[in-house]
Formats: C-alpha cells, sequence, structure tokens
C-alpha cells in the first residue's frame, strides 16, 4: 500500500509538472527596453485537461504597483480556479516600466497575441480569450481592453481592486509614478486613465473590490463600472464591506469563497 501511494504522488507531481510550462515572450528580443536587461519577460502556461477543455483562456496580470509583482497570490495561486473549469490559464510576468508606460503594455499585448497564435496546439478558441488583472495588473489589463486592437484585444476582463484612473485625485500615486515617471504630462494622465476609454466595443467586465480599500480608492473601480454601463458594456461590479486592498487568492479575505462563486458565475453566464 505505502508503495503504492508514494507511485501515485510521483504520477501525481508528474502530471502537475508537465500541465506547466514557461515561455519567454520576447524569445528574439524585447521592445521597448525599461533599461534593466535581466527583467524579461514571460507567460507560465497552465493548460486544463483535454477532456474538460472549454476552449477559453484568460492572461493574469499580477499587481504590485508596477514596481514588483505578487505573482503568486494574484497569479499562479488562480490557476487551478481556471483549470478545474475547463479554462486555461496563463500567468504574466510582465517587465516592470521604470517611467516607460510602453514596456507593462507591450507584454500584455504580446501575451495575448502569442495565446491565441498557439490556440490550435492549446486547444483554445481565438474568441475566447480573455485578461485579468490586479491593482496595477488591474490597470495594465483595462488599459489593453481600452486600447488594443486585433489579436491583441481581450474578449473579456476580470479586474480586482484596480488601479484605472491617471488623475492625481484618485490614482494610486506609486502606480502612476512607476508607470508614467515623476513629471507625466497631462496628456499621458489622460491617456492611461482608462474610465475615458470606454466605448461601445470595450469587451464585456467583471469588477470586484473591498469598500474599505485605502490602496486604490473604490472610485477607480466604480467609475469604470459607470462609464462600461454608459456605453451598454456588460459589467458587474462587487463591492465586499471589508478585505481591504490585495487580497488576491488569499483564504484569509473573509469573501473568499463568496468571490469565488461570483467569478464563477459570471464565467458561466457568457
Amino acid at each position: 500500500m505505502k508503495k503504492t501511494s508514494i507511485l501515485f504522488l510521483m504520477t501525481l507531481i508528474s502530471v502537475v509538472a508537465s500541465a506547466q510550462q514557461v515561455l519567454k515572450l520576447w524569445p528574439d528580443g524585447a521592445p521597448n527596453s525599461n533599461g534593466d536587461a535581466a527583467d524579461q519577460a514571460e507567460l507560465t502556461v497552465f493548460l486544463p485537461n483535454q477532456k474538460r477543455a472549454t476552449g477559453r483562456a484568460v492572461v493574469i496580470c499580477p499587481g504590485g504597483a508596477y514596481a514588483k509583482l505578487a505573482f503568486q497570490h494574484e497569479g499562479t495561486d488562480w490557476a487551478d480556479f481556471f483549470t478545474q473549469q475547463g479554462i486555461a490559464a496563463f500567468v504574466l510576468k510582465y517587465r516592470l516600466p521604470h517611467g516607460k508606460h510602453q514596456v507593462p503594455v507591450s507584454d500584455a499585448e504580446q501575451a495575448l497575441r502569442l495565446v491565441r497564435s498557439n490556440a490550435k496546439a492549446w486547444h483554445l478558441k481565438t474568441d475566447q480569450v480573455g485578461i485579468m488583472g490586479f491593482s496595477a495588473g488591474g490597470h495594465l489589463a483595462s488599459t489593453v481592453a481600452t486600447h488594443s486592437k486585433g489579436m491583441a484585444k481581450p474578449d473579456f476582463q476580470i479586474l480586482f481592486y484596480p488601479v484605472i484612473t491617471m488623475e492625481p485625485s484618485f490614482t494610486h500615486k506609486g502606480s502612476m509614478t512607476n508607470l508614467l515617471g515623476e513629471k507625466p504630462s497631462k496628456k499621458d494622465i489622460q491617456l492611461f486613465s482608462n474610465d475615458r476609454h470606454v466605448t461601445r466595443a470595450t469587451p464585456r467586465a467583471f469588477v470586484a473590490l473591498s469598500d474599505d480599500d485605502t490602496g486604490v480608492l473604490p472610485m477607480n473601480g466604480v467609475n469604470y463600472y459607470m462609464e462600461c454601463y454608459r456605453h451598454d458594456v456588460p459589467c458587474t461590479l462587487h463591492v465586499y464591506p471589508t478585505g481591504g486592498h490585495g487580497w488576491g487568492y488569499r483564504s484569509s479575505f473573509d469573501f473568499h469563497l463568496e468571490m469565488l462563486q461570483e467569478l464563477r458565475g459570471w464565467l458561466k453566464s457568457f
């Protein structure tokens, strides 16, 4: 019995390991250098069992104020949640901007292109590729959702306590400085205030945040919801009474199970 258990465990570890693949996003060299040659963009691949696969995929952008990446609880910890529903998950390690906003945006766009380019090999549907982001990663996700075109445009977006605006009164100042530099121009502030760029062509959205979030003011996500509503973009907004900022997939978040159930229900709704 002991040998059988060990063999099963080794087989399980092998299956889990084979379900992951880390790909360099720019194998031939990245555009829009941030000045840090060691900072390389990567995409970690989690594919569901083929019998369960729905053809849907999501690219996940962890947060971290554009200064670091919360790669586990806002990234890889989500993989099982999606693959159990037959959804492929791709966790993006995007390069940090250091004041050069083109850097993370080009990485997120390339991740979407890469997923769609490999749709046949990964058993995906090219019109079922979404993007998910947390905090500053939510800003990156909503930037791509409102600005990008063609193969780089997502089909749906999932935003958790997102930074949306770059307006100094409501933005997260650390994220703004790291993305746009110490003295951003009015043009860049307007360009990356994503609530201003919602149109009828913006993909449907799921927005979740906490009412007591003092890190990124709830008005970011609420204003985004209002603009989606105003432009007839299907959008659902979940405001939890407590939780603060940065809970991601942590089970210590009081509304963790409710949040998962609501997200699961939303994904089944279209």
